[in-house]
């Protein structure tokens, strides 16, 4: 699998728990990264794109106020990729630490 961009793993972190829409995962991201990451509709929506093309979500419907909105939903394919970018950000984290505590010596 290739890398994904911190955008696209944040999209899938955000999507891990439940289904959400549009909205929901821009506010989910903004609160689980403290403020820190900020993804703008635009940006969202070709992400989503991609991913619904990777099979790595898939989108449910639903109705509210007349108008309908898509609910985006983690696949098995998605969780996969997401808990492979997890370790692969761990392992980074991990190499970085042993290197930054060799330098420190």
């Amino acid at each position: 699998m290739k890398p994904l961009s911190e955008s696209t793993y944040l999209v899938l972190l955000a999507l891990y728990q439940e289904p959400l829409h549009g909205y929901g995962i821009i506010k989910m991201i903004d609160h689980i990264s403290g403020g820190t990451f900020i993804i703008a509709p635009g940006t969202l929506y070709g992400i989503l794109t991609n991913l619904v093309k990777q099979q790595y979500i898939e989108t449910l419907s639903e109705e509210k106020d007349s108008r309908k909105k898509k609910t985006y939903l983690l696949t098995d394919i998605g969780k996969d990729a997401l808990l492979n970018e997890f370790n692969r950000y761990k392992t980074m984290v991990d190499f970085s630490n042993q290197i930054l505590a060799e330098g420190k010596k």
